[in-house]
């Protein structure tokens, strides 16, 4: 009888604020995790099990692929740039570095990729939005997500490989960046103001809590799919501020909204969420689940 052995995931953007959350999930299955970070002091506190690489993807090399242990599966989270959208790094400096580390993974033997996207690539339609559409992306992050999940399609057709990639929409979470909106209202409450500037707060978006949408993520990341493109997203559209409002009655949290005090974002149309049809689907095939291989 063959001896079984755990499937291996490696995680790229590990120490990021969905990485964490990514780890954790993982660490709930019997799977070989392989953490990659440009320094290892940023998961000092996880636990033993968990193999710990330090790697600077834009310094990547041939031997990457070895580096992380020969994965059987990448969670790609990494990307430089954020919070800023617009800034030409996205596609001037990321792009090329991106593509160029997960080519390598590719032709080096990576069988199996996931790589989170962003709803931004679907620029300014509004609606449910369902991944048939054509990307319209408007600003320099989504178009250069949009640019790397066309490059890795074409590499596709050279190398074959499993890819999904997942289109992110709205997360909240412990851990945020600062500038998020969850972290600002969160620093107000903590620094007992009175008053939290907002938007009107009468767009429409689609938010999930950070455990959720990285239980997704690694859900559709086990079951090796090959659907190239799923919406990762609740399917309900809710205003941001019945969002925030719901954030103060579940925590407590006693603040006044001064609504109207910011504009609403130009790059972002008013009323947009994700269709999750496909990711329902994807959740509810009983086919293609993994935890070993032979």
């Amino acid at each position: 009888m063959t001896a079984q052995r755990l499937t291996k995931v490696a995680v790229t953007g590990a120490s990021g604020f969905i990485g964490r959350y990514v780890l954790s999930e993982l660490a709930r299955r019997p799977v070989a995790i392989v953490a990659t970070t440009r320094a290892a002091s940023r998961l000092a506190n996880l636990a033993a099990a968990i193999h710990i690489v330090e790697m600077d993807i834009a310094q990547a090399s041939v031997e990457s692929y070895g580096q992380l242990g020969h994965p059987d599966i990448l969670i790609h989270l990494a990307w430089d740039g954020l919070p800023n959208y617009t800034s030409l790094h996205h596609f001037e400096t990321e792009l090329p570095q991106q593509y160029r580390f997960l080519k390598g993974m590719i032709e080096a033997g990576l069988s199996t990729l996931l790589v989170t996207g962003t709803c931004f690539e679907y620029g300014m339609q509004s609606g449910a939005l369902s991944e048939d559409l054509t990307p319209l992306p408007i600003n320099s992050y989504g178009y250069a997500k949009d640019a790397l999940r066309r490059q890795l399609e074409f590499l596709r057709t050279i190398h074959p490989f499993s890819l999904t990639w997942t289109r992110l929409f709205y997360l909240y979470g412990d851990g945020q960046s600062p500038n998020s909106l969850y972290s600002q209202l969160q620093a107000a409450i903590i620094q007992g103001d009175a008053v939290f500037n907002m938007s009107g707060g009468e767009q429409l978006r689609d938010y999930l809590p950070a455990h959720e949408v990285a239980r997704l993520i690694v859900e559709l990341a086990m079951r090796r799919y090959n659907h190239a493109i799923i919406n990762v997203c609740a399917g309900q559209p809710i205003s941001v501020r019945r969002l925030v409002e719901g954030w103060l009655t579940q925590r407590g949290w006693d603040i006044t909204l001064n609504l109207g005090h910011y504009p609403y974002q130009d790059y972002e149309p008013m009323a947009f969420w994700g269709n999750s049809l496909k990711l329902d689907a994807c959740l509810t095939d009983a086919t293609n689940i993994e935890g070993t291989e032979q």
